[in-house]
């Protein structure tokens, strides 16, 4: 099995073993009791995996040689994580935790959509010999980033209510 479309560098190395891991602790905070220590914890461990996600992510131009898509979806990703931690990391009062949680979630469900886009590049006819991605590159990742996005925005609209009524005093540890 050929390797070098999976992992180029050591840079590619980091970024998938920084991708996989908050995949993980993503996965896990958003079925953990919300505002636990073991919340805390496993929330603390996803948000340094997605800063190695997103400082290798740009460090890698092979795609497109030079900045691309990817890249500004890296900067809509650090946003999202970036607003999920700054009400945590301030220790805002109760009001904020309903913009730690909308954050957080688009960070994880921005986190799935780019394993999607991820996974179907990988796919040998997407992008032609020359290595520039085609319309069947742009058609597969829109539509396996807008299916979902769609399923994140149902997950959201069936929680949101319940998330932001959270009140962080009345947590079980």
């Amino acid at each position: 099995m050929n390797f070098t479309n999976l992992i180029s560098n050591n840079i590619g190395l980091a970024h998938l073993l920084f991708s996989i891991l908050a995949l993980l602790f993503g996965t896990i905070v958003l079925v953990s009791s919300k505002g636990s220590s073991f919340h805390k914890k496993i929330g603390y461990l996803y948000s340094f995996s997605m800063l190695g996600v997103l400082v290798t992510a740009f460090m890698i131009y092979r795609l497109f040689r030079g900045f691309g898509i990817f890249h500004w979806m890296a900067i809509v990703s650090a946003i999202t994580l970036l607003g999920g931690m700054i009400p945590i990391l301030l220790k805002r009062p109760k009001s904020y935790v309903s913009l730690h949680f909308n954050f957080m979630y688009w960070s994880v469900i921005g986190l799935y959509a780019a394993f999607v886009s991820e996974t179907l590049v990988r796919i040998p006819s997407v992008v032609i010999e020359s290595g520039i991605p085609n319309s069947t590159f742009y058609n597969m990742t829109g539509v396996g980033v807008a299916l979902t996005m769609g399923l994140g925005v149902f997950f959201y609209l069936k929680n949101k209510k319940i998330w932001n009524s959270f009140d962080p005093s009345q947590s079980k540890d």
